[in-house]
């Protein structure tokens, strides 16, 4: 999943080099760590967060398909 992660990321951003994705355990949860470039973060956040909530929004039906659940965080 942290392929498809990365792979949506930089596809919205310009700075390619600049995407990191972290993943993380709790609670039987898998947590993302999303860092882009300042610059970017208004492409990845969208206008009133319409793009982030859509980029969780597929994370979670993929993980619902693997019996998990996932939660994405965006890092400043």
């Amino acid at each position: 999943m942290q392929e498809i992660i990365e792979c949506i990321i930089k596809n919205l951003v310009e700075d390619k080099a600049s995407v990191s994705v972290k993943e993380f355990t709790e609670n039987s949860e898998l947590k993302y760590e999303i860092k882009v470039n300042e610059k970017d973060m208004g492409r990845v956040i969208g206008k009133k967060g319409k793009i982030a909530q859509s980029i969780r929004t597929v994370m979670k039906a993929i993980a619902a398909k693997e019996n998990k659940k996932v939660k994405l965080e965006f890092i400043d």
